[in-house]
This record gives structure tokens, sequence and C-alpha cells, in this order.
């Protein structure tokens, strides 16, 4: 006789959901680093802010005819000389008052921070990819290629940052904006590439790259595949609390006169000018100096909120 086959049970699909009850529940889908650390700067009040004021001023620097239609170089020293701030009119030329040159305080803060940001931006930038470059390099083959690349980096690092600075600009006699991003990523980098270096030290030895390296994969894919990725985090966390810092260092170095100058508009280049007229006129040098304090505390609130979410020990 020919043998029964087993039916198959026919599962009523009003019934489903209790099986699928009975069977356990869905684990859900593992979230990554980022994903975790996107989800907690979202609940973070410090984050929602300096992420509003930094959007502002990269609107102001890069759109600043949306905020006004006055010419920061336009003066008029017969009717606007050191002419205080007018709060009735906001937003409007006379606002936040005239500078000794008859030149609209107001447009030149809106006008100025196009060149402290790119300043600031520029720098980080140069210093991420050089730094991460010499880091990764250093700490993935080790050896004499880490120890002749630490000792450079340690010769830099032993360079105080502002004075090193101001000796290498002294030696350029048209400081543009270029050249000073320049002379600030010269001597900035060293910071990161030992971040990167610690990162990928840790990193080399994990489970994946050492398969990695048994299939047979290129230093170059090892590299940027699977070592860069999981050392970029404590890299963006060093590079965004940086960026203020080196927004600062402009401001400081057109203060002392070998940063950006004339007719560059720039908040370092109106607070060098404000004290001037200190006891005349303290406003001249009040504003642009919040100016920048309100730039660098606003991308070091960033860079902390960064941190937090992206630092485990942190959570």
């Amino acid at each position: 006789m020919p043998e029964k086959t087993a039916e198959k049970p026919v599962i009523d699909p009003a019934a489903a959901p209790a099986v699928a009850a009975e069977s356990g529940p869905v684990p859900a889908k593992a979230r990554s680093l980022w994903s975790d650390a996107w989800y907690d700067l979202r609940r973070q009040p410090m984050f929602l802010v300096s992420s509003a004021l930094i959007v502002l001023l990269l609107v102001m620097a890069f759109a600043p005819g949306l905020f006004t239609s006055v010419s920061p170089r336009d003066a008029d020293l017969a009717n606007h000389y050191l002419q205080p701030p007018n709060w009735s009119h906001v937003f409007a030329a006379d606002w936040l008052g005239y500078d000794g040159q008859g030149r609209s305080i107001y447009a030149r803060i809106i006008y100025g921070a196009r060149a402290s940001i790119l300043v600031g931006v520029g720098v980080t930038i140069l210093v991420t990819v050089f730094g991460t470059l010499v880091g990764m390099i250093a700490g993935y083959f080790g050896g004499w290629l880490d120890s002749l690349l630490s000792r450079i980096t340690d010769v830099f690092f032993g360079i105080p940052f502002l004075l090193g600075a101001l000796v290498v600009l002294t030696t350029f006699e048209n400081r543009t904006i270029w050249v000073v991003i320049l002379a600030l990523a010269f001597l900035g980098w060293t910071q990161i590439a030992r971040v990167a270096r610690g990162a990928v030290i840790t990193t080399k030895q994990a489970d994946y790259v050492v398969a990695a390296k048994a299939l047979g994969a290129s230093t170059g894919r090892i590299l940027l595949r699977h070592i860069l990725p999981n050392a970029l985090a404590p890299i963006i966390v060093v590079a965004t609390i940086a960026l203020g810092g080196y927004i600062a260092a402009e401001a400081t170095l057109s203060f002392l006169g070998v940063g950006l100058a004339e007719p560059t508009v720039s908040w370092g280049v109106d607070v060098s000018a404000g004290r001037e007229q200190l006891r005349n006129a303290p406003f001249t040098l009040i504003i642009p100096s919040v100016m920048v304090s309100i730039t660098v505390l606003s991308f070091l609130m960033f860079g902390d909120a960064v941190r937090n979410a992206l630092d485990p020990k942190l959570r």
C-alpha cells in the first residue's frame, strides 16, 4: 500500500498573529553606532541649539544679501563717524552703529562671518585629512615608520600653536584667507594624527581585520573599508571641537596684526580696529568680539554633543 504523506497544517490567517506570538518576539534590527548617535543627538537640547546657530552662521556667510543690502565697505565719515547703535531700527544699517570709518557695523558683522567660518572650516578639513593620513600610516604599519612619524608629530606638537602661527604669518606680506588657512593647518594637524594613530592601533587588532588579511585583501582596501570607518568616530569628535578653536585663533591673530587685514572683512579685523576706539566707542570692539564668542561657543557645544553621542563610555 502507498504510504500516506503527512498533510501540511492549514493556518488560519486570523490566527497568524497568535502563532507568531507563541513562537517568540521578532528580534529588532540592530542599530549601528551612527544610528544610535543620531538617535541620541536629536534628543539633546545642546545639539539642537548649537545646530540652529551654526546653520544661521552658515547662511550669513554664504548668503549675506538675505540679511542686509548695505555694503560693508561703504564709508561716510561726515555723517556716521562712531555713531552709536540705534535700537529702534532693528536689523537696519544703523542698528549696531558705525565704526571709526563710518561703516555699518551690522553689515560688517554679516559679511565678516564668511572669512571667519571659511578659515575655521578650511583649517579643519586640511588638518583632518592630513592628520588622519599620518595617524593611519603610523598606527597600521608600526615599526620604524611609526617611530619616525611619531617623532615628527612630537616636534610639531611642541611648538606653541599661536606663537608658531604668528612666526609663520609674519613671513608673508599679503596675508589672504588661504595663507592664514595654510599657516594654521601647518601647525594644527598633530592632535588629529595622535587620535587617529591610537584608534587605528586598536581597530587593526579586531577579528574582521585579521580575517581580511587572511583572505588576501590589499592594504588599501583594509585601511579604507575596514579600519577607517571604525576609527572615524574619535577623529570627528576632535575635529568638531577644534573647529571653534581655529576661528578664535584667526580672530586672535588678526587682533595682533598678523592675521587677516584690510580690505578683507572679518570679525578679527574689526576687533583689531575697535581697540583703538575702546574709550570713545566701546561698542566697536564689543560687538564683533561677542560674535566671535557666540560662534566659537556654538561649535564647542556642537562638538561636545557629538562626543557624548559617539563615546559609549559617556552614554
